[in-house]
């Protein structure tokens, strides 16, 4: 039976029981065992390895533990993902899905997904699986996604964004918050017929969602929203956000078609 010393770097040792914390964990494993099905024992899900060594020597995580040895595990580091750029949200996540959409990035969610849709979705459409539910990113067929360690929705954006390197890729209020459909220009004649007169009166500039018709102007939500998003977008960022402008309805419309 392998018996192997594992050590992990700063970044995962908040993943640790806390009695594995300070000093390298020795443990024997059963014959067969790989080193993910090893690390993941610690609570550390695959999708928070960067890399793996055995003995100095770089390992996948798909290897066979060695007869013995010592194991080093380092945590991802910070970049922006290859594409497809798209985020999977679990069904504890509704309100950050939200603020993803809001800063324009491809933001699946859908609170009746079972985990077992999310693996199978991540498996063949490769999303970025997001999740606070370690055991649901330890599954096999989720192969990218983050676990977001904080709890609430502003900051939960903002961990995100610097997992990924996510600010210069942001494109603010170009998707609909309901559907996650990228919205397109229309002019003021066009939405003449789907807005308030006041705001036909004031408003030049319009959007909409072909998918659910509905049409979005620059309201009087907007600038407060889009400082919001500034703060959330802006590199250690720990600055407060304003959580009715994020929650609530986008006051650049809502209107339907």
């Amino acid at each position: 039976m392998p018996t192997l010393l594992f050590t992990f770097d700063a970044s995962l040792t908040p993943l640790l029981p806390v009695a594995q914390r300070e000093r390298p964990a020795a443990r024997a494993w059963p014959e067969g065992a790989t080193l993910k099905h090893a690390i993941e024992t610690f609570g550390v899900p695959h999708t928070e390895v960067g890399a793996v060594h055995v003995d100095g020597h770089a390992a996948l995580l798909d290897a066979l533990l060695p007869a013995r040895g010592a194991v080093a595990v380092a945590g991802v580091r910070a970049a922006l993902p290859d594409a497809p750029l798209h985020f999977l949200c679990d069904a504890h996540l509704g309100a950050t899905a939200r603020l993803l959409r809001m800063a324009g990035f491809d933001t699946a969610y859908d609170n009746n997904y079972a985990d077992a849709t999310i693996e199978a979705l991540a498996d063949t459409e490769d999303w970025i699986v997001l999740s606070r539910d370690r055991e649901l990113l330890k599954r096999r067929g989720i192969r990218r996604g983050a676990f977001i360690r904080a709890r609430e929705p502003q900051a939960q954006m903002r961990e995100i964004v610097a997992r990924f390197r996510l600010a210069e890729a942001a494109r603010p209020f170009s998707r609909c918050l309901e559907c996650n459909a990228p919205l397109r220009p229309l002019s003021a004649e066009e939405a003449a017929a789907s807005v308030p007169p006041r705001v036909r009166e004031r408003q030049h500039l319009f959007s909409t969602c072909d998918v659910c018709r509905r049409v979005y102007w620059p309201g009087s939500h907007w600038a407060r929203m889009n400082t919001s998003l500034a703060r959330m977008l802006a590199p250690h960022s720990d600055d407060e956000v304003d959580a009715d402008a994020v929650q609530g309805p986008l006051r650049q419309g809502g209107a339907r078609l």
